[in-house]
Order: structure tokens, then sequence, then C-alpha cells
């Protein structure tokens, strides 16, 4: 499961009850414990800690997860350590075989929702590397698949752990250690380091959207977890930052451009937590992108969008994903390329299952 981001309102929005699921809940709970990517918190993030600590360096052990001789790209995955923070970072790399030092591949850097690993989104990942750009997916110790561990009954407390302000920034700096690791390493040299995009869904697109300059304000001032390298960002079913007043005050400092990603039935329900819709257009809305797109599928679910082939619908799940890995490099194209055809032709090819397409310049 996956999602939201941690300047979620805090686990007030639940009531002493909802953390003793009556039954009705925990058939819900149930679901959602098999559902990748189903869950969308956010909450305040307390006080920032240790901010600027990017890390040093890694225990960085290659295994080839995939690298079938009749497909042209590489999966692999590293075991890296973060040894400033004391935190792992494990990745998997979906990198072209294409790419040399004379002609490096563009790089999406991808964030999972809560309650995922770097294996999952691979529809994208193998789509974005069989098309020339390698794709790093992140797996964030703090909020990944290890919270569907333990006991049913306190499941609703790990993700709300999992959803609050140490693990959002840690999602960042996650996200930043892997890039700088990732330019160092010997694949680096097969990297472009000026096509750069970050890319998330749930709550990685708000991982995602703090690296492509979204800001929080604390006490201490606004809150920069921006990364310099994000030229881009690719943002999937996107909850809001809540309980932060104007979401133009925090997305408004997005300036790169973005897509945005999401579908009429794209809902986050928990006990005590619920995000649909009208969540995503206003993070679409807010975002100051002077370009910016956005693509509504028609019906769905919020966890369509991962590697799960029947929710929303298993021939509706198909073809949004089948859309969306065209919808994603016809950005690309259009950004880093110049060519606006895929752009202004991918609402013809899927109108059957789009309900609103936007295109936003200035």
């Amino acid at each position: 499961t996956q999602s939201g981001f941690p300047i979620l309102q805090r686990p007030a929005l639940m009531s002493r009850n909802a953390l003793r699921p009556d039954p009705s809940q925990r058939r819900r709970l149930l679901t959602l414990m098999g559902a990748s990517g189903t869950l969308g918190l956010l909450g305040r993030m307390a006080a920032p800690v240790g901010l600027g600590a990017w890390g040093g360096a890694l225990g960085s052990t290659a295994v080839a997860a995939d690298s079938s001789a009749s497909r042209d790209y590489d999966a692999l995955e590293f075991e890296w350590n973060d040894r400033q923070r004391r935190r792992d970072v494990p990745v998997r790399l979906y990198m072209p075989r294409s790419a040399s030092a004379a002609h490096p591949a563009p790089l999406v850097v991808f964030s999972h929702g809560i309650g995922g690993s770097r294996r999952g989104y691979s529809y994208l990942g193998t789509h974005w590397a069989s098309q020339g750009w390698a794709s790093l997916h992140l797996q964030h110790v703090g909020s990944d698949r290890a919270l569907w561990s333990g006991g049913l009954w306190s499941i609703v407390g790990r993700l709300q752990a999992a959803a609050q302000d140490q693990e959002a920034i840690a999602r960042a700096h996650d996200l930043r250690f892997a890039l700088d690791t990732a330019l160092a390493g010997e694949l680096g040299a097969r990297i472009d380091r000026v096509r750069i995009v970050a890319a998330g869904h749930s709550y990685g697109a708000n991982t995602t959207l703090l690296a492509a300059g979204a800001r929080v304000h604390r006490e201490s001032g606004p809150m920069d977890l921006s990364d310099p390298r994000i030229q881009a960002a690719i943002i999937i079913s996107a909850p809001p930052f809540y309980g932060e007043g104007d979401p133009h005050a925090i997305l408004g400092s997005v300036r790169v451009p973005t897509l945005h990603i999401t579908s009429t039935e794209d809902i986050i329900r928990i006990p005590g937590y619920y995000s649909g819709l009208d969540d995503r257009l206003s993070v679409f809305d807010a975002t100051g992108s002077t370009r910016k797109w956005l693509a509504v599928f028609e019906g769905g679910s919020h966890s369509m969008f991962t590697d799960r082939s029947g929710t929303g619908g298993a021939a509706l799940n198909a073809q949004v994903k089948m859309a969306t890995r065209e919808l994603s490099m016809a950005f690309l194209k259009g950004v880093f390329n110049n060519d606006p055809s895929g752009l202004q032709d991918w609402p013809r090819q899927f109108a059957a299952i789009v309900a609103r397409f936007t295109a936003a310049s200035a």
C-alpha cells in the first residue's frame, strides 16, 4: 500500500475508537493491507531535525534483478546506506543498455507511496527504461512495506507514525542521497546530469513536490528540501498538505514543469481520514509551475496507479496504465525535447477513459 505525506494532520484526525477498529473498520483495514497504494495520510510536521545531513556513504552491492537478454534494459538492485543518517536506502535501477558515457540516459527518480517498496511501479520503470530513460526507484525504510508486518490492531498507529514530519523529511533526504550516490557511482557516467526528473505516487508525490520546491513553513521559517537538479516532476495522486493553510503558499514555489495524474475515484479512505479528487485538483491549481498538465481518468481507484492489476477494474486498470505510460513519455519529450506533439495527441488517443485534460502555461 502507499500514499500520503507527512505534512499531515496529526492523529487528532482520528478518534480514540478509530485505533480500535470495529468489524467494518477491520474489513476496511484488511482491504487496505492487500491494496498497494490506498493510503494517504498527511499530518503536521514536527520541528525539522538534521536538515542538511545528506549523508556520506554507502554499502553498495549490485544484484542483477532482471537482466533478460531479450530486453533493452537491466534492472539492478543496490543496498545503499547513508552512514551520516544511519539509514538504509535500498534502490532498484532500471538502466537502458544503450546508455553510455558518450550518450548518457536521462533519469527519473521515483518515490513510492506509504507501504511500498523499490520493486513497485515497475510498469513505469520498465517502460521508461525501454524508451531510453533510466529510472531509479527508492525504498523509504520508515514508510515502506514493513508497515504491513505486525498486529492488525496496531496498523493505524504505524501508518500514522510513518506519515509524520520526521519521516517526510527523511524521505526527501533519501531522494537527494540516492541521487548523489547514483551520480557518484560507476554507473554515474551513464546518467545525464542535466535531464533529471522526480516522480512519485501518493506519499511519494508529496516527496516529489518537496524535492521540486514545495516549502512548508515552521516557526523557524520556510523549510526548503528542494533539490536544484530536479528539472521536472511527475505527480500521481498527490494528497494535500493538510494543516498547512493556503496550499499556494506551499506549492507556489514549485517552478519546474509538472505533470499531475489522478482519477475521479482516486480516493484515500481509512478510519478517520478521507481524501478525494478535489484534493488532487487543489494541488494542481496551487502548484506554481508556469508549465503544467493535468490528466483525470474516469473512474478507477487510488491504488490503480500501483502495480496492482485488478484495482479500479481489470479492464480500466490496464488501459490507465498504458495511458499513464504514454502520457509520462509525452510529457518528458515535451519538456526536454521541445516536442509538444505527444501531449497534443494524447487526449484524443485516450478520450474514452479521460474525464479531463488541462494544459496550463504562462
